[in-house]
């Protein structure tokens, strides 16, 4: 399966880009109005440079957090932002691989990232995501997901200056409606999109108390 992620021009090649995505800021706003201003601990999946986890303490100062990548890129470029903030830890971690055991989070937050992991691994990365959340904590997923058909999927890739040519060989794209049903599957309460534009998306559950 190819994951061009680990490499140094694919990665600055996307950090070039990312701040210019159409409707990003959109879908973050609405994500970080999900995420408890009094939440103490709050794990980022796939964290880039750090982008999501810097936006979520500006009103959550008191949080903790750990910030997750493997790509040496995005890893440097968050050490980076977090270096005056010893209360950020950046971890090296592979979403293809279970997740490691550090302890419960009162929020859970991935942005652009779980698409480029096969369909049965979200699924499995999904319910690892409900055992490490706190009773009534959230999970959020700011996502790239899967057209209903082509020609939707050639709309969203003009739209963001690509073509069928140049998009990203990483992406495995899944479905709004499967990844929610994996979410009320699996045990999470108010499961719903609740933001998309196109093929961007915002996927929220919330684990029972």
């Amino acid at each position: 399966m190819v994951n061009l992620w680990s490499t140094t021009e694919h990665a600055l090649g996307y950090l070039a880009k990312a701040d210019s995505i159409a409707h990003r800021t959109e879908g973050e706003a609405v994500l970080l109005d999900y995420i408890p201003k009094t939440a103490q601990r709050i794990l980022d999946l796939g964290t880039g440079d750090g982008r999501l986890m810097a936006l979520l303490k500006i009103d959550r100062p008191q949080a903790t957090g750990i910030a997750l990548d493997f790509s040496p890129v995005m890893l440097e470029k968050a050490r980076a932002r977090f270096q005056d903030d010893k209360s950020i830890e950046i971890i090296s971690h592979n979403l293809d691989d279970r997740l490691p055991d550090l302890g419960k989070f009162d929020a859970i937050v991935s942005s652009f990232a779980i698409h480029h992991v096969t369909h049965d691994r979200k699924r499995s990365l999904y319910e690892e995501i409900f055992n490490l959340l706190t009773p009534g904590g959230v999970f959020t997923n700011l996502e790239h997901v899967a057209s209903p058909n082509q020609n939707i999927h050639i709309q969203f890739l003009t739209k963001i200056g690509y073509t069928p040519e140049n998009e990203d060989p990483s992406n495995k794209l899944l479905d709004v409606e499967t990844q929610l049903g994996y979410l009320r599957e699996i045990g999470f309460n108010d499961v719903d999109c609740y933001w998309k534009w196109l093929e961007l998306a915002l996927l929220i559950g919330i684990k029972p108390n």
